[in-house]
């Protein structure tokens, strides 16, 4: 088994089950006796990240490209306040998405370069898991919800975003970080079962 103190992201497009297996992940691992921090991003409790989900809700009016700087921002705090404290307890992280979320979703207003250069320091999961959905697919679960959209929830955005995800991908793997795309179209089981696979032929072997 890999030492404590791994990091964990979990991405893929808005309706991809990304939240339902960042807990299931969770439980499987702390009942091998792992302590878990589940967080994600924009972040929740952070200030940067609460303003980011109120733009994206459309309730502050901030453009396309002011985005990618708060995002820059609000994963430096990330980092700074949850992520790197938890791994140096020798806890593993797992973020309900991270930096390939960035360089998919603004680099559609940003430039993939750009947003690269923003955020290219930062430190890399140890293992990103991408769940893999077909656009359609995707728009039809999120609207399945029943919730209001947030501003990328767009088929023709999704698909821009879903074609900008591989670019993402390609590059994370560039640096030297590990990829695993798992197919997100089965049921919760059969994807928990693919991640858990990934997880343990990456990470635990």
């Amino acid at each position: 088994m890999t030492a404590l103190g791994c990091f964990l992201a979990v991405e893929g497009l808005d309706g991809s089950g990304g939240t339902t297996q960042v807990a299931l992940l969770a439980d499987a691992l702390r009942t091998r006796g792992i302590e878990v921090l589940i967080t994600g991003e924009p972040t929740r409790t952070l200030p940067i990240g609460r303003l980011i989900r109120q733009a994206l809700r459309g309730e502050e009016p901030l453009s396309d490209g002011v985005l990618p700087y708060l995002f820059a921002a609000d994963r430096r705090d990330h980092l700074d306040r949850e992520i790197l404290p938890a791994l140096a307890r020798g806890a593993w992280v797992i973020s309900d998405r991270y930096m390939a979320s960035s360089l998919a979703y603004q680099s559609l207003a940003a430039g993939f370069d750009y947003v690269v250069a923003l955020n290219g320091r930062f430190r890399h999961p140890c293992l990103t898991l991408m769940l893999e959905l077909d656009p359609s697919t995707s728009l039809g679960r999120v609207a399945s919800r029943g919730e209001q959209r947030e501003r990328f929830e767009v088929l023709e955005t999704l698909q821009r975003v879903h074609g900008a995800y591989h670019q993402a991908l390609a590059w994370v793997q560039e640096q030297g970080a590990a990829v695993a795309i798992i197919d997100a179209s089965p049921g919760v089981g059969q994807v928990q079962a693919a991640v858990w696979a990934a997880v343990e032929r990456e990470l635990l072997s």
